[in-house]
């Protein structure tokens, strides 16, 4: 089964989302409130592809809960549901390992549309560990195991999220090409992603973060002006 956990304090827009993820043939767990995903996410195992958070929730919010979520499983999808007033709050949900936001009001096509695609990169991810993918792809001090969905630096372990993992897999797959933003967009998130462009670039501020020895002056993901990024090992 496709396992989703869906949390949102809104009783009226839980149930709209529950009810369309179900009829897209996802199995939906649903909480009211973050601490109540927290609690069902243990329950079950962390028997979950997706969460689904809601930012503005009571008690622990649901960046809370992002941050908490990516701690304990580094592979499951976490999409926020935020409003058009909350910019900063999607950029931060981003920065905590979220890979994906849909801003409220949204359509049940565009929910499904966006829940789908990220459900495709975890399946993958999944397909190619039971399947003892080994295949492996380096890059100067760099290795990218595509079985293990892991990236070491100097033989040390560098946690990503998937979003991040596919990101880097891109960049290994393409050495000193300029990608432009669209190009990884469409490559990451997919042909049918309506969402903007800047999701790339907070992305790769992470990424930076993440891997780079010193991330305000890039020597691996390098800026391309006027264009995207590129990848110098």
């Amino acid at each position: 089964m496709k396992n989703i956990l869906v949390a949102e304090d809104e009783t009226a827009i839980r149930e709209f989302v529950v009810i369309n993820l179900e009829r897209a043939g996802y199995n939906v767990t649903e909480a009211d409130c973050g601490e109540a995903a927290l609690e069902t996410y243990e329950q079950k195992g962390g028997d979950f592809d997706i969460a689904i958070l809601d930012i503005m929730m009571p008690g622990m919010d649901g960046l809370q809960v992002c941050k908490e979520l990516r701690k304990r499983n580094g592979s499951i999808g976490i999409i926020m549901l935020t409003a058009r007033t909350q910019e900063m709050d999607k950029v931060s949900g981003l920065m905590l390992g979220a890979d994906d936001y849909v801003t409220k009001p949204f359509s049940p096509s565009e929910l499904v549309a966006r829940v789908d695609a990220l459900y495709r990169r975890v399946a993958i991810a999944e397909m190619r560990t039971e399947n003892n993918f080994k295949e492996e792809i380096r890059s100067g001090d760099f290795a990218l195991n595509l079985r293990n969905h892991t990236l070491t630096k100097r033989g040390q372990l560098i946690d990503l999220t998937q979003v991040e993992f596919q990101i880097m897999e891109y960049f290994f797959s393409s050495p000193g090409a300029a990608l432009d933003r669209g190009d990884i967009l469409r490559h990451v998130w997919g042909e049918n992603y309506v969402g903007e462009e800047k999701i790339v670039d907070v992305n790769i501020r992470r990424l930076r973060m993440k891997i780079e020895d010193n991330p305000s002056s890039p020597k691996n993901i390098v800026t391309v002006w006027g264009l995207g990024y590129k990848w110098e090992a």
